[in-house]
């Protein structure tokens, strides 16, 4: 019984860390986008990557997001809080309100994304950090320009629901 308690508060009490980054070589040119979401400890919890045909770096970035909030939202119902890590100020500073959204694609984009973020149940951050700090999500997004594909791995064996993203 008390195993059976103790795993529940700790699930209860589990606060993911999630990376994204998304990149055009050409801006705009082809691109892609990198997701990766660990617990605090550093135990991995999905990968995801997505070739996103030509875009802009700023778009790939918000994009990038809007996936790892899909997948949030699928997947990680089992988290009390996620922590987001991203390499772009700019896009950091307009979700968080700090800056306005002008470009008029980034402004559906950005719509999309606070709108998810708002049924979303449990509290999100968004932070910057500096391009090193993100090297995982980096990697995934230059292999979805490399390979031109997409894929998504889960891997973490507790909770979460199983579905597609769109």
């Amino acid at each position: 019984m008390w195993k059976n308690f103790t795993s529940r508060r700790k699930l209860l009490r589990m606060v993911l860390r999630a990376y994204s980054d998304g990149g055009a070589r050409g801006n705009p040119g082809p691109a892609g986008i990198g997701v990766y979401i660990c617990t605090v400890d550093t135990t991995p919890v999905a990968t995801y990557y997505e070739y996103i045909q030509e875009k802009t770096n700023n778009y790939s970035e918000y994009f990038a997001v809007y996936r790892l909030l899909q997948l949030v939202k699928k997947r990680c119902s089992f988290a009390t809080k996620v922590e987001v890590f991203l390499d772009s100020e700019l896009v950091t500073k307009q979700i968080n309100g700090e800056y306005k959204v002008k470009n008029e694609t980034l402004q559906q984009l950005h719509k999309s994304v606070v709108q998810l973020k708002s049924e979303i149940k449990i509290p999100i951050s968004f932070t910057h950090i500096l391009r090193e700090y993100n090297s995982i999500a980096d990697s995934l997004a230059n292999k979805a320009m490399d390979s031109k594909n997409k894929e998504f791995q889960w891997l973490f064996d507790n909770g979460g629901e199983s579905g597609q993203l769109q």
